[in-house]
């Protein structure tokens, strides 16, 4: 077999199909997370701690060309500080566990649909006339 072959074989199977789908979905879910920690959760909690913007929260490791304070990480970097993004990791770790609950929460769904129900055992049927006669003649035969 062919190397084209095999590797034409490999691609259309249904698992590596699914897996491509996954991951599209996977990376458009995750842009969707993102956003939605950066502009809709983060801001709030960022003003109950005292006006702190998550993502312009970092410590300098090593000043810069131009000496500190740095307004945002994006100065700090611009200035070629060394700096530890305390912040941008903080909203990433939460976007980690927003989706990991979503994946949780699938996957838990799938087994749910995935278990069978236990079968429930009928009662059995009342036997044909003809069973019933025949036991009969079988019971007085043995008499």
């Amino acid at each position: 077999m062919s190397l084209g072959k095999e590797f034409k074989e490999f691609i259309m199977r249904g698992n590596v199909i699914d897996l491509a789908v996954g991951m599209v979905i996977g990376t458009a879910f995750s842009g969707i997370v993102k956003s939605l920690v950066d502009d809709v959760i983060m801001p709030p909690i960022g003003i109950l701690i005292g006006g702190v913007d998550f993502s312009n929260l970092f410590v300098t490791l090593k000043e810069g060309t131009t000496p500190p304070p740095y307004a945002t990480v994006a100065a700090a970097q611009e200035a070629g500080a060394v700096t530890m993004n305390i912040g941008l990791f903080i909203n990433t770790l939460i976007s980690f566990v927003i989706v990991a609950a979503a994946i949780f929460l699938v996957i838990k769904l799938i087994n749910k649909m995935k278990r069978e129900e236990p079968a429930v055992e009928e009662a059995p049927a009342e036997p044909s006339e003809e069973v019933v006669l025949l036991r009969e003649i079988r019971d007085s035969l043995n008499k």
